[in-house]
């Protein structure tokens, strides 16, 4: 594709065709995202549709492609400098016809596919005014009509749009970098372990199960389970973590990433597209070639553009023509096919989302697509969940207290521990991690009930026992407010109204949490903590975090009241929690921001996930955000005041066909160069 117009014309073309229901194609990316009926349609034939149109589905090298258009720049500019010293105008046609059906023949083939589909792009415009410029000078030269050929000026517009051309590749590849260094992080093999000896396998042929060998200095190629030995793995190129994570039997390690120390074996459980590189990759890919909805007036417009232009073009003519005669009205019609430029409005939008969505993901941070990205940058309020998101989500007991002196805390934590064991509560784990340390074995239970939120109960030994927050019960220790004083979570076991003992629970705050609230209320974005603590719990988490507002007392399906009472309040709300047990909350909220648990990616409810636990990316995933969608609306900016300014410049005759090139390469270049700067931002 050589402009805005060719992405648009393909569009046209397959949304029209049976079976097709949605075709978007990126000119930016050079990526198309179809949606067929594949009982009307195959693959195959809506790839011999596009090839129809002169385009090829085919990922050819863009490294050729790249030298290819620096050959015919050079080739061009030099034949271009030759007619400059006036050769004789003969020399001057065999030079010229090389330039315009050699090095400009893919914008002849460009034009001719696009007619037959009853549509024109910006290789049409191209096309008109070189063409007309050569058969011109062809005229003089054999004596036709009198006056000065005009080659030069042919030769030298073709060599400045490839010009443009070869420096918008090489730029639009450069946008790309990100996405191509995660794919290069995947290795190609891995040494298996079977029957008792080491083979190197193609990573293809890896399966769930195996077991593999890891030496220092090699990367991790899939996802898998320690089961031997230890080492520190380097994560930054996946998670954006700076300092290697230490790993032992039964931790995790990640696909792609650096074993930087020891000698390990893992078993592989997920390879393929399984792999948590591998669900990065795509989600990266399908937010590049997602549209926002900023650029749905570049879209319009583009769709108009050339027929437009060739209007004016007309009119330019005509108007000279009538005036001042011929040579005039053509140079002047010329100046105008030549300045429009519809590619300086396509690339506005997605060079920019390429750059910060790819700079996003080296970053550790995953945005679901653009159009999440543009919500992200509206977003007044962030809303934290509790658990395993603003704490480290490993609750440990810290307290335990018995109210009846013929029960000792051991055996206390024995009944608790015994209640829990069914439970899929975050606090429940801790209380039968506690139990298991008693070394007392755990109690049967029947009868057991989740009394949602709150907490559980049950028989043990025909005595039917509860295990839950404060609130259930009239009255409760003094100890209780004590420790809730504390941050600490606080549950009573009692049989009916009567307190046994109490257990408090506390879950350490993440180191970086209260640096990230104080980053967010530089933004002024305002914080809010939503838990299933009581008032006073609440109250003292959130002051050492550093948060102005909470919920107390939510429960889970609760939690979605809780963001909708802050969207009435007139803000663009960000929830951030697991993903999981946040499902609902997370899609209530304008967007969901979810951390990413183990290797899984995908979260549905999600439009940004955090592969790494470093709350500080919730700021700067709100930074970045911003400085993407002002690199967009800068770009749309200029685009558009290029066309509004240049073409009527050049239609009053201020502007020569040969500065009209120059300025329509400049266009597309200096748009995707402005979106390059991204890579720069500050952003810490």
């Amino acid at each position: 594709m050589h402009c805005a117009s060719c992405a648009a014309t393909i569009s046209k073309v397959l949304r029209r065709t049976p079976g097709v229901s949605s075709a978007d194609v990126n000119y930016a990316t050079e990526k198309a995202q179809i949606k067929f009926d594949s009982a009307q349609i195959t693959l195959e034939k809506i790839s011999q549709i596009i090839s129809s149109l002169g385009y090829s589905t085919k990922t050819d090298d863009k490294d050729r492609q790249i030298t290819i258009l620096f050959i015919k720049f050079v080739i061009s500019a030099v034949f271009a400098a030759i007619s400059f010293f006036g050769p004789p105008p003969l020399f001057q046609l065999v030079l010229a016809t090389v330039v315009q059906f050699w090095v400009a023949w893919d914008f002849y083939r460009s034009t001719w596919n696009s007619l037959k589909h009853r549509a024109a792009n910006m290789d049409t415009l191209i096309i008109l005014g070189t063409t007309v410029a050569y058969i011109y000078s062809v005229a003089v030269t054999f004596g036709q009509i009198s006056g000065m050929p005009y080659f030069d000026t042919s030769m030298t517009i073709i060599a400045l749009i490839i010009l443009g051309k070869w420096l918008e590749a090489r730029a639009k590849g450069k946008t790309s970098e990100a996405i191509k260094k995660l794919i290069q992080l995947q290795p190609k093999t891995a040494r298996v372990l079977r029957d008792g000896q080491e083979i190197d396998l193609p990573i293809s042929e890896v399966q769930v199960g195996d077991h593999i060998r890891l030496r220092p200095g090699e990367k991790v190629p899939v996802d898998g389970k320690v089961i031997s030995g230890e080492t520190s793995i380097d994560e930054s190129m996946v998670t954006g973590e700076s300092i290697p994570v230490y790993k032992h039997t039964g931790d995790l390690v990640i696909g792609g990433t650096l074993n930087t120390s020891g000698a390990i074996i893992l078993s592989a459980t997920k390879v393929g597209s399984a792999t948590m590189l591998a669900q990065i990759i795509k989600l990266v890919e399908q937010a590049q070639a997602s549209r926002a909805p900023i650029q749905k007036l570049a879209d319009v417009i583009s769709g108009y553009f050339v027929p437009a232009v060739l209007m004016i073009a007309v009119a330019t003519f005509a108007g000279w023509y009538i005036t001042t005669g011929y040579l005039p009205a053509m140079l002047n019609a010329i100046a105008v096919l030549i300045i429009a430029c519809p590619c300086a409005l396509g690339l506005a939008t997605p060079t920019a989302l390429v750059v910060g969505t790819g700079l996003a993901a080296q970053k550790g941070i995953l945005i679901k697509d653009a159009e999440n990205l543009e919500i992200a940058y509206k977003v007044s309020h962030v809303v934290f969940d509790k658990t395993g998101t603003l704490t480290e989500g490993k609750p440990v007991v810290t307290n335990v207290i018995t109210m009846n002196h013929e029960l000792s805390t051991n055996n206390l934590l024995r009944l608790a521990a015994s209640l829990d064991a069914n439970s899929e509560h975050p606090l429940a784990s801790a209380i039968v991690a506690a139990g298991a340390k008693t070394a007392l074995k755990s109690l049967p239970v029947t009868g057991f009930k989740n009394l949602a939120g709150r907490g559980v109960e049950g028989t043990i030994s025909k005595i039917k026992y509860t295990l839950g927050t404060p609130s259930l019960f009239s009255s409760v220790p003094a100890d209780v407010a004590k420790l809730e004083k504390q941050g600490k979570t606080v549950v009573v076991l009692t049989i009916g109204q009567k307190i046994l003992g109490v257990i408090a629970i506390a879950d350490t705050l993440r180191a970086t949490a209260a640096d990230a609230v104080s980053q967010l209320t530089r933004q002024k974005i305002g914080t809010s903590l939503i838990t299933g603590d009581n008032p006073t719990t609440a109250a003292a988490i959130a002051k050492t975090a550093g948060i102005s507002r909470f919920f107390a007392q939510v429960r889970p399906q609760d939690k979605a009241a809780a963001i909708k009472q802050l969207q009435s309040e007139g803000h663009i709300v960000a929830m951030v929690g697991d993903g999981i047990n946040d499902a609902p909350a997370l899609s209530a909220a304008n967007i969901g921001i979810a951390m990413a648990t183990g290797t899984d990616v995908a979260i549905e409810a999600a439009g940004i996930t955090l592969v790494n636990k470093d709350l500080h990316s919730i700021p700067l995933a709100l930074r970045l955000s911003r400085s993407t969608l002002r690199t967009i609306k800068t770009n749309l900016f200029w685009a558009f005041i290029y066309n509004v300014v240049l073409i009527p410049a050049a239609a009053f005759g201020l502007l020569s066909p040969i500065l009209a090139a120059g300025a329509m390469a400049f266009s597309s270049v200096s748009v995707v160069g402005n979106s390059l700067l991204l890579k720069r931002a500050h952003l810490s």
